[in-house]
């Protein structure tokens, strides 16, 4: 089995990217514009995260906002030599957890969330990943539906959202060697479930 993985090459999430550490550097220094472009490169991301936790798309735009303002209210206490996109996802996915919560909402992973076209906000989809959602995004959904929930979104974590395991360990909170065991063990039982369903399909 092989799932869509984004393009890695672009990743953030292990150290400052330089342009970031500029933005904030500004934006401490009072430059409304600089975290006003913090806001529109990793308002998307912090959407698809939020809405991977709350399964509603007005919880999630509600969480995204009042993230980003969390995160400007703390930006002089925020450490330069430290992520800045791990960070914020945890802040929205904080946000996003307490609002699922109050709603009693069940998460699951529907094929709309994990549309090719909306992958990682800083990420093209190569076309290998392209003609693997193609043919066999159906079978995966139907194989994923069958997990359990803590399956299902750190599956859809990593390999939908392309969050690198520092952001995943922020937004799950959990150690980072626990988010390695968790996908590892999550892709055992997807492998199960479609080898399953294999099985099952009338044969011609």
């Amino acid at each position: 089995m092989v799932l869509p993985v984004a393009d890695r090459s672009r990743r953030r999430g292990n150290g400052l990217d330089d342009s970031d550490r500029r933005l904030i550097e500004r934006t401490q220094r009072g430059d409304q514009r600089a975290f006003a472009e913090l806001v529109r490169r990793y308002q998307a991301v912090s959407f698809r995260v939020a809405y991977v936790i709350t399964s509603s798309a007005e919880e999630a735009e509600d969480a995204t906002q009042e993230g980003f303002i969390r995160a400007y209210r703390s930006i002089d206490r925020f450490r330069l030599d430290a992520p800045f996109r791990p960070w914020l996802l945890k802040i929205v996915a904080n946000l996003a957890r307490t609002r699922r919560g109050r709603a009693g909402r069940q998460f699951s992973v529907r094929l709309a969330d994990v549309d090719v076209e909306t992958m990682a906000a800083d990420a093209q989809p190569r076309p290998e990943t392209l003609a693997i959602a193609n043919e066999q995004l159906d079978e995966l959904m139907a194989a994923l539906g069958e997990l359990r929930q803590d399956d299902q979104r750190v599956i859809a974590l990593r390999y939908f959202l392309d969050l690198s395991e520092v952001e995943m360990a922020g937004v799950l909170l959990c150690a980072r060697g626990t988010v390695k065991s968790r996908l590892s063990r999550a892709l055992v039982r997807l492998r199960h479930a479609m080898l399953a369903a294999t099985e099952e399909a009338p044969h011609e």
